[in-house]
């Protein structure tokens, strides 16, 4: 063993994790990027001398560094800089909710699973199989169809057709943990099933379910921008990402500022998530020895 491993498993476990974090720079640069996206979504508008529902009919289709449009406008005379920052409020906003409630959903499938296995395990994995089967963007685009769209209606949707895959990973880990020492001696204490589920092993788990729900986060933004994008998501004149690059779409030959706006901001927020979620696997897993 090396120093430099010595000096690193001698390290508190967060301090060990936050040096190994460091070492992946794609993962900070990941992490700077989502925290301007957040922020430039949550403060920008106020900074603006537009909103995103101003229209200037006079500036129709004005470029970029259009004077005060620092992004242009589109076809009615709206800030495209505006519109790309409410955009992301809703797109990010989408993204964090929907997998929030993935993740509710899946660790409490995982975690009933895995703990009870038998009957129970095999009945509740059966059926994240037979969701699994169906191809996400078909199963969201058919539910999508038969509901009224929406915020809520969105997000609630894409956390449907994302759980199931947190519900693998918890319930291997927690059928990994419950014959360990800690959760034994948990029941011999009289501790119930619920509680020995939910505080003793699925924090013991929390590395793949932090990884998980990063990038979900991802996964979503990806999926709010398809449905959008089809007609079937967030609704004019209310801005995302992915119904701007549907409004965009006729216009990407005579004014292509319209689609690169949006279309840029969908590529960093997901490449940056995924490339958090690849650093936060690496820095919590206790056997990657960076020094």
């Amino acid at each position: 063993m090396t120093a430099a491993t010595i000096s690193t498993v001698q390290l508190a476990p967060g301090q060990a994790a936050w040096r190994r974090f460091r070492r992946h720079r794609l993962a900070l640069a990941g992490a700077v990027i989502i925290l301007v996206l957040v922020l430039g979504s949550a403060l920008g508008p106020y900074l603006l001398p537009f909103d995103d529902t101003y229209i200037d009919i006079m500036k129709r289709f004005a470029p970029p560094l259009s004077g005060a449009h620092i992004l242009g406008t589109d076809e009615l005379g709206r800030d495209v800089l505006a519109r790309l920052m409410m955009g992301g409020r809703v797109s990010l906003s989408i993204g964090i909710v929907a997998m929030v409630i993935a993740m509710a959903v899946g660790i409490a499938v995982g975690a009933f699973a895995g703990f009870y296995g038998g009957v129970v395990g095999a009945v509740l994995m059966r059926l994240v199989d037979a969701v699994l089967c169906f191809p996400t963007i078909f199963l969201l685009l058919a539910l999508a169809a038969l509901t009224e769209p929406g915020l809520v209606t969105t997000t609630v949707l894409i956390a449907a057709t994302a759980w199931m895959a947190v519900a693998r990973v918890v319930e291997a880990q927690v059928r990994s943990l419950r014959e360990r020492e800690f959760a034994v001696a948990a029941l011999a204490f009289g501790s119930s099933n619920l509680r020995i589920m939910f505080r003793e092993l699925a924090p013991n788990a929390i590395a793949p379910i932090v990884v998980a729900a990063t990038l979900n986060v991802a996964k979503a933004i990806l999926l709010e921008s398809y449905v959008s994008y089809l007609g079937y998501g967030i609704q004019p004149p209310a801005a995302s990402w992915g119904n701007m690059l549907n409004n965009a779409q006729i216009y990407l030959t005579s004014a292509p500022w319209l689609a690169i706006a949006p279309g840029l901001a969908i590529t960093l927020a997901v490449t940056s998530f995924n490339f958090l979620g690849d650093g936060l696997r690496d820095a919590l897993d206790p056997r990657m020895n960076i020094p």
